[in-house]
């Protein structure tokens, strides 16, 4: 039963079924374009987001800044949420190595409103970085893993394109979004340039993003991630995981949801704990204690096989995910409060 990590769904390992499909896959050289195993998941990815094609990458970060080097060229501005994961959890990697401007935007509703793009695209003036990218995030990580709906993705992202932006998702948990909201990802898709999403949270794969877009944007997109060291050989092993998660775990994914609404109820009967609230909730539970009576919270429940990462001295996040169970709910919960009961 132990232990319950809670930490992220990137802790996830790949099922007996999962690694089997990986032995058993078809490989060849991906940058030569001649892994079919690759160029299926990538066949997919692209079917499922409605876009004409996807590109295979390592990690949601390097598909992240893939897109925004293509969108943006040196000295380009790229609105950003201030809470967004590519501000604040990608090592700068974008003004780093392709010398974009962050225009950091006011993202506290989960989403950039319409608004917020109007007053970062500023008039042509040699003093201003212009505006070429708008980046929303979905699910958004900072917010309590709040699902955003298409039509407020929609209402953002035409508010940027009447601008002459394009606008780039990060989609790393798009699919929780999409079972938040009962919709198909192709409606979020369907408003945006490019969308990146990870096969290596709640799906479960052991490694991967795709990056979706139209065929010219991707073909720009593989030059990048050449350029950046992302250029995979016979990565169909890899591939062949996230065939298996496209196909297998999407609609589980609300097992998670339901775990981690029932994970909050628990421990807000508890009378030590505050959950905080969350319009849409997917499969995250931010928590909140008293200003510093718990700052040791996690590493108490960590000796007791309860693993979770505190956010501040009083706040702290627990991610569900398919390698944990109902049960182990429960008895996670009766953990965390009696540890935090205990201070």
């Amino acid at each position: 039963m132990f232990p319950v990590d809670l930490k992220s769904d990137t802790v996830t390992k790949p099922s007996e079924e999962m690694r089997k499909a990986m032995y058993a896959a078809e490989v060849g050289d991906d940058v030569y374009g001649e892994d079919p195993t690759v160029n299926r998941l990538e066949e997919t990815a692209a079917g499922l987001t409605g876009m004409e094609a996807a590109l295979l990458l390592p990690s949601g970060t390097m598909g992240n800044l893939v897109a925004v080097l293509t969108h943006c060229g040196r000295g380009d501005g790229a609105i950003l949420g201030a809470d967004s994961h590519i501000l604040n959890y990608e090592g700068g990697g974008l003004a780093a190595l392709g010398s974009v401007v962050p225009l950091v935007a006011d993202d506290c509703s989960g989403c950039i409103h319409p608004e917020e793009v109007r007053r970062h695209c500023r008039p042509s003036n040699v003093h201003f970085a212009p505006a070429r990218l708008l980046c929303l995030e979905n699910t958004h990580n900072r917010r309590g893993g709040l699902a955003l709906s298409p039509e407020t993705i929609r209402s953002s992202a035409e508010e940027a394109h009447l601008r002459g932006l394009s606008v780039h998702i990060d989609g790393a948990r798009i699919f929780n979004a999409s079972a938040a909201w009962n919709c198909s990802v192709k409606e979020y898709a369907s408003s945006v340039d490019s969308l990146q999403f990870c096969i290596s949270k709640g799906l479960g794969a052991p490694v991967g993003s795709l990056l979706c877009g139209a065929r010219s944007f991707i073909d720009a997109a593989r030059h990048w991630r050449k350029r950046l060291g992302g250029g995979l050989r016979q990565a169909g092993i890899l591939a062949a995981a996230g065939l298996f998660a496209l196909e297998r775990n999407i609609d589980r994914l609300r097992e998670d949801h339901e775990n981690a609404e029932l994970l909050g109820r628990l421990l807000s009967g508890g009378g030590v704990i505050q959950v905080e609230h969350n319009e849409k909730p997917t499969n995250m539970v931010y928590c909140k204690v008293p200003e510093g009576a718990c700052a040791d919270l996690h590493t108490r429940c960590a000796a007791r096989g309860v693993l979770f990462n505190g956010v501040s001295d009083n706040r702290f996040r627990l991610v569900t995910h398919l390698d944990v169970s109902r049960e182990q709910i429960v008895r996670a919960a009766e953990i965390i409060l009696e540890e935090a009961a205990a201070s």
